[in-house]
């Protein structure tokens, strides 16, 4: 009896142990799966949503994480003690007072992060986006309105909120394929984004970027619309003939093109996240025939898929940490007199994956899952092995 108990107790500790240390038994996250919402106001909403509404749609389509690009108190309220994550961005207009004194970093933290944090989930804070385009006399003033945000948190004992900023893939990456030969561009690259990559390795931060292939697709009518659109097959690939990659969908060949970009300027473990894509289902311009709700449901639900699947890109096998679709619902706009509303895609282009009215435009599952790497034949395989290492040795 006591040779059987202490061979069940050994056999339990050592499979615990067996699973611990095993590379197989290792569980990772699949990339988060967020979508991004812009405030909405009377001059796009007849009747703009509470932020509590926002909060309970994201909620209700499963979405991990969301991304507010106009922040303002009473949404990030709304979205205390629940499991959805937040990335926050300050706005551009305030990027060069938040540069030039590390009080106006610190006044916007009091409003914003301060009576939420930690009961509201906030994992990263972007500093501008797109500021390099929407105000290149500013570009200057980045970097240093990252140092005093990242600062201030420190001032304020918050060490679990990372900072960064948001940069447009067609504004700062001179070429996408191959992506080994891609390289981020001058003068971008000396003033400003090697110095920022500096500061991201050394914060632990992660590379932010707006990844959308629709406007790739539209400016290289030698892509077919299913490489855009994750509709590969066995044969619907592009090699890359430097490194033999192949790549069967512009999103990955988008994606390793950053990370080839940073590599060659001497970073290559920085995480990506890419605050920004999606595919629009209509637009005010006519000619745009592919923007359209078929291509548009085509292209969220094969990226949900893509990201789900945990494949990673061909370079970087963990692939990107977050993806935000743009945006969470369409925008309106006023007509006539005032109360009649129509879609701001009468206009220009709808990104929604959500109506005005916030209802499901598409019919697909956001919610995120964990992978884990060991499966059944594994199980079979540590537990068989243990059994046989201790029928020799406790016989």
């Amino acid at each position: 009896m006591s040779f059987h108990y202490s061979f069940s107790l050994s056999l339990t500790h050592s499979l615990l142990l067996l699973l611990l240390l095993s590379p197989l038994a290792g569980a990772t996250s699949l990339p988060l799966i967020g979508a991004t919402y812009s405030a909405a106001t009377a001059g796009t909403h007849a009747h703009p949503p509470s932020p509590v509404r926002i909060a309970a749609a994201a909620a209700s389509l499963g979405l991990s994480s969301v991304r507010l690009d106009h922040p303002e108190p009473a949404t990030v309220r709304a979205f205390l003690y629940s499991n959805t994550t937040l990335l926050l961005s300050v706005p551009n207009p305030l990027v060069p007072a938040m540069a030039a004194n590390r009080s106006s970093a610190l006044q916007w933290l009091y409003a914003l992060v301060v009576p939420f944090f930690p009961r509201a989930r906030i994992t990263t804070i972007s500093v501008g986006n797109d500021l390099l385009e929407a105000l290149p006399e500013h570009s200057s003033s980045l970097l240093p309105a990252m140092e005093n945000l990242h600062l201030a948190l420190r001032d304020l004992g918050i060490r679990t909120i990372s900072v960064s900023t948001t940069f447009s893939f067609v504004n700062v990456v001179a070429s996408f394929f191959p992506p080994s030969a891609a390289q981020f561009r001058e003068p971008a690259l000396g003033n400003v984004i090697s110095p920022l990559l500096q500061f991201l390795r050394d914060t632990n931060s992660s590379f932010l970027i707006n990844v959308y292939p629709y406007n790739v697709y539209r400016t290289h009518g030698e892509i077919p619309i299913g490489y855009a659109l994750f509709q590969g097959f066995d044969f619907g690939f592009r090699e890359d003939v430097v490194t033999g990659v192949r790549y069967r969908n512009l999103f990955d060949v988008m994606v390793d093109a950053v990370i080839c970009a940073m590599a060659v300027s001497g970073h290559e473990n920085i995480p990506v996240i890419v605050t920004e894509t999606g595919w629009p289902s209509s637009s005010g311009d006519a000619t745009e025939v592919d923007a359209n709700p078929a291509y548009a449901e085509l292209y969220i639900r094969g990226l949900v898929k893509y990201l789900k699947s945990g494949a990673g890109t061909p370079l970087r096998k963990e692939g990107v940490a977050e993806a935000y679709i743009y945006e969470l619902f369409d925008k309106e706009e006023k007509q006539g007199n005032g109360m009649e509303m129509v879609t701001m895609a009468k206009q220009n282009r709808s990104w929604g994956i959500l109506y005005p009215n916030m209802t499901k435009k598409y019919d697909i599952d956001f919610s995120g899952s964990i992978r884990v790497y060991v499966g059944r034949f594994d199980w079979l395989v540590i537990l068989v092995g243990s059994l046989v290492f201790f029928a020799l040795f406790h016989v």
